[in-house]
């Protein structure tokens, strides 16, 4: 009897866990099935948490986002996605740690960053101001639905949708430095017609997150029968990924947007360069590398007179290596001279010592979090898989705004020296003159 209590006992603490939300509370739960449907077609103003069922920052967030769904009930809809589960979800949105709250307004195809509090109160009031926004919006004309004149029942623009044919597919595809993934239809195809929403979304959302760098192309191969019988098409839709200088694949995932960005997404991570690793010049450098990215990693170096050119560069490869191992993150990375940034050293808590040190920036939410282990491969690794996953403690940046930052000159990739002391020449000095004894 004892040993089933406790499998009993042990399966409901997995499910406890597990189970954030109920059919009793006002959190409507989401999945790739019912996405569409309650959120992209809807005119509400949807707020929506993609979470992970271990993420601890997550299961705090719960209690709090349970209070502001019943006292948001009819006013605007709150939603949760299990983004460890819907993995294709969460790369859609470009979800990238937990908890990650997305504002679905009157685009719903481009959702805002949800960058309030996380307690009730303060999710309640980004709610309405939200909503405020919305109906302003709808006040002076501009469309507070989830759909467009150019764009498909699915939400996303035909327009990014690539039309290729005979005449222009090997100098739009074959001669491209992008990749592609082409669609071959027959207009009568059932498959294809079903695919065409979804494929139209998935270019919209794939053209915006890889800035241009993977293309989603379309070819009707009833018509354009040249180049379907180059590549074998047999069925329909058959998509093909096609990369410079290398033979085609078959698209093997499934045909949902989701899971057509997700594979996007990976192809467009595997063939790109990793993030150029800066140093922190001026405030031009700093904005536009954080504005762009989730977060920046920041790294605060030895002074060159401590380390030399080659402890540096030591420092600098291990940065290197790790922007290559989370290209796909697609972070920011900066670095700077220990003493050239005080006032940035100061907001992060590390000026004066303790170098090497390390910050992860958020700047739209002005919270950061610091290295706490080796600054080494496995040190730095295991700080940013924690982040990755939502894990480890943050604080607010500076007061919550972004330091000056000073104008200096780019290392020269050498040796430091030490400032030269200027000689100075005594010998016309009689000290004898200057200085009388007395007598006692």
């Amino acid at each position: 009897m004892r040993p089933i209590l406790l499998g009993v006992l042990g399966c409901s603490l997995v499910l406890s866990v597990q189970a954030f939300y109920s059919a009793n509370d006002d959190v409507v739960e989401l999945n790739p099935s019912n996405f569409n449907q309650e959120v992209i077609q809807s005119d509400s103003l949807w707020l929506v948490e993609f979470y992970a069922p271990w993420c601890g920052h997550c299961q705090t967030l719960t209690p709090e986002w349970k209070k502001a769904a019943t006292a948001l009930k009819g006013i605007v809809k709150i939603g949760a996605v299990d983004a460890d589960q819907h993995k294709s979800m969460g790369g859609q949105y470009g979800v990238r740690g937990f908890p990650t709250i997305k504002v679905f307004g009157a685009n719903k195809n481009k959702p805002e960053d949800y960058q309030g509090g996380r307690s009730s109160q303060a999710i309640v009031d980004g709610a309405m101001n939200a909503l405020r926004s919305l109906v302003k919006d709808r006040l002076s004309g501009k469309s507070g639905s989830s759909g467009y004149s150019k764009q498909s029942s699915g939400g996303g623009s035909k327009q990014d949708v690539v039309e290729l044919t005979d005449d222009n597919f090997d100098r739009m595809v074959l001669e491209s430095n992008e990749v592609w993934l082409v669609e071959f239809f027959a207009p009568w195809c059932g498959h294809c017609k079903s695919l065409e929403p979804e494929w139209a979304a998935a270019a919209s959302a794939i053209k915006e997150q890889t800035k241009g760098k993977v293309r989603l192309g379309a070819v009707d191969a009833t018509v354009h029968q040249a180049v379907s019988g180059r590549y074998g098409i047999r069925g329909f839709p058959t998509i093909k990924i096609f990369r410079k200088g290398e033979e085609p694949e078959d698209y093997q995932g499934g045909r949902t947007r989701g899971d057509i960005i997700e594979r996007a997404l990976d192809l467009f991570s595997d063939n790109a360069a990793p993030p150029e690793l800066l140093e922190i010049l001026n405030e031009d450098v700093l904005k536009k590398t954080c504005e762009d990215s989730q977060l920046c990693i920041i790294a605060v170096l030895p002074h060159i007179l401590d380390t030399g050119a080659s402890g540096r560069n030591g420092y600098l490869e291990v940065m290197v290596n790790m922007a290559e191992k989370y290209k796909k993150k697609m972070w920011g990375w900066l670095w700077a001279e220990a003493g050239a940034q005080m006032e940035l050293e100061a907001a992060l808590g590390i000026g004066g010592f303790g170098y090497p040190a390390m910050a992860a920036i958020n700047t739209r939410k002005m919270k950061f979090a610091l290295l706490k282990g080796s600054f080494s491969d496995a040190g730095i690794h295991e700080f940013l898989r924690a982040l990755s996953v939502g894990r480890g403690s943050t604080s607010t940046l500076g007061g919550g705004i972004m330091p000056k930052i000073a104008a200096v000159e780019p290392w020269d990739g050498k040796d430091g020296e030490l400032p030269v002391e200027e000689d100075y020449d005594l010998s016309d000095v009689d000290l004898d003159d200057d200085f009388e004894k007395d007598e006692l």
